[in-house]
């Protein structure tokens, strides 16, 4: 599993229900390393704080292999790594396969298998289409929050290398779908 793209993106302001709103929900790919930190990427915006960030979800991977589902059903959006508000996106991160509480060697980093994304509206104000979310929840291309063992800096051919899988505890896929 090799890193296709690292990801950070800056506030970004829209409206919902009538009422003026930020995410940082709207990733776009860097031509430089990210620093995971215990917390967050450095230089990344998180807005919402209860659900995103923090020692359990302190960096998001998505799969590049799921892209090629989602073109398929918003054909007509412009695409670049990062749609999903992940910070890395990797050339093959596999929800059926990962389990809870692997460890992995990233770069400079080590990191830990912590849970699946859960998609809200703010995917769907990133996709201008709420349908999206349901689609997501639908699959189990849910992509993958990690906690950062070790801080370090991660770049673009960086290979996500397996050092300890967990053998008695759920897939992210098998999480993901008992959360639905």
């Amino acid at each position: 599993m090799k890193v296709l793209s690292v990801n950070i993106g800056e506030p970004t302001t829209f409206l919902w229900n009538k009422k003026e709103e930020q995410t940082g929900m709207f990733k776009f790919p860097i031509d430089k390393p990210i620093y995971l930190g215990e917390e967050i990427v450095e230089n990344d915006t998180i807005i919402n704080r209860k659900h995103h960030g923090g020692i359990d979800q302190a960096v998001y991977g998505y799969s590049e292999k799921h892209y090629t589902h989602f073109k398929k059903l918003h054909p007509n959006l412009e695409w670049n790594y990062g749609m999903f508000g992940e910070n890395i996106t990797f050339s093959d991160l596999d929800e059926e396969e990962i389990t809870v509480g692997s460890i992995y060697q990233l770069g400079e980093t080590k990191i830990e298998v912590t849970k699946p994304r859960h998609p809200c509206y703010k995917l769907g104000i990133r996709f201008d289409n709420q349908l999206v979310v349901k689609q997501m929840w639908n699959s189990s291309m849910s992509g993958i929050y990690f906690k950062v063992l070790k801080t370090g800096f991660v770049k673009v051919g960086d290979e996500l290398i397996l050092l300890e899988k967990s053998i008695d505890t759920p897939t992210i896929a098998e999480v993901y779908n008992t959360k639905k």
